[in-house]
């Protein structure tokens, strides 16, 4: 499945429209949640039958399209699913159970209550809000697929605007160059990660570089009276600045990331527990900045459409054991230098990206030359 994603254009009137769309998908969302809480052995398809005698009881509710009322359940049910997994396999800690949503941002449509034109620069969304046409702004060339291909299309409210996004139902695929090289990464702090070849990306840390105009920012918007326009726009100048922080970060991390697989034919990490590595205080906001969990999704994305291997092996004692003799040596965070009895002294990021190299060819039953 391939995301495209254009910006819309329009009227004032026409957004007004889309936000009573995005406010009624959220009102389906949460009544399906709460049916499903006050009754018991509620299914997918009771949820999706839900959606019918909604329309029929509220009028706000039938201007909807039908296939956006049902994608709204399906969000309930999505959540609903997620904690019955949980459950089932016990996880430590909290299961996520379903809670109600009361900021939601989007409204997504199946087959129908959208149009494209045959330029493929507007859409029309013909449900009952009338939003009417819209503008696409975009660099994606939709002619290349055709209208069957695409089977959902999901409006997204963000700080800048209002976005267009067509799920197109096509396999990608791309012809990769083996080379026969290999190599483990070390995520880190200091540096990003640091691989077997000792090849270190430096942490571009864009939230620690924004965080005064963000202090700023935010106090202008505590100074502003509440209820008022004043204070309306100053939380519009700070919502694009976080945006624009969480777009420079994914440009970066999705860049890195394809770089990382064009040149590699095996690629081992770790599978850090991110969620329990953010309750340290001191160091939650840069682990939240460097955003490793976003990196290695996309890694394994391109090495998917790239025909290679991605390995994510367990993290347990690769920054404690030797790469050379496998050696227990116990050091602080502080400590960035491995230095053993056996005469190994190196870095000690890159020793952990060894030992991280070393966990998977064991797994794999490969032996370098």
């Amino acid at each position: 499945m391939l995301i495209l994603e254009a910006k819309l254009c329009g009227k004032p009137e026409q957004f007004k429209a889309l936000d009573e769309a995005i406010r009624t998908a959220q009102f389906i969302r949460n009544y399906c949640i709460r049916h499903w809480m006050d009754n018991a052995g509620v299914g997918q398809y009771d949820l999706s039958a839900l959606t019918k005698d909604l329309a029929k009881q509220f009028a706000w509710c039938k201007k909807l399209n039908s296939s956006a009322r049902q994608a709204s359940a399906e969000r309930a049910w999505t959540s609903i699913k997620r904690f019955y997994d949980n459950c089932k396999k016990q996880i430590p800690g909290k299961k996520g159970y379903p809670r109600f949503k009361k900021n939601v941002r989007s409204v997504e449509y199946k087959k129908s209550g959208w149009k494209l034109s045959e330029d493929r620069k507007t859409i029309t969304l013909t449900d009952g809000f009338k939003a009417g046409t819209l503008k696409l702004r975009g660099g994606y060339d939709l002619h290349f697929y055709s209208i069957n291909q695409i089977k959902r299309v999901r409006i997204v409210r963000r700080s800048d605007g209002y976005y267009v996004q067509l799920c197109v139902d096509v396999e990608r695929k791309v012809k990769h160059n083996f080379t026969g090289k290999v190599t483990g990464i070390d995520l880190g702090l200091e540096h990003f990660y640091t691989d077997a070849s000792c090849n270190q990306i430096n942490n571009p840390r864009y939230l620690r570089k924004s965080e005064k105009r963000l202090k700023r920012l935010q106090k202008r918007l505590d100074k502003k009276a509440k209820g008022g326009k004043n204070r309306q726009k100053a939380r519009q100048r700070l919502a694009k600045q976080h945006l624009r922080i969480s777009r420079q970060r994914k440009d970066w991390l999705v860049k890195l990331a394809s770089a990382l697989v064009q040149s590699h034919d095996l690629i081992v990490y770790e599978d850090l527990q991110i969620k329990n590595l953010v309750k340290n205080h001191c160091l939650a906001k840069s682990i939240n900045d460097a955003s490793w969990g976003i990196f290695t999704n996309w890694v394994d994305y391109y090495a998917k459409i790239h025909g290679i291997v991605c390995v994510a092996v367990a993290p347990q004692y690769t920054s404690i054991n030797c790469s050379n003799c496998g050696e227990e040596v116990r050091k602080t965070l502080s400590t960035r230098t491995h230095k053993c009895l056996c005469g190994l002294v190196l870095n000690r990021d890159r020793n952990a990206a060894l030992n991280i190299l070393a966990k998977c060819l064991e797994m794999l039953g490969i032996v370098l030359p």
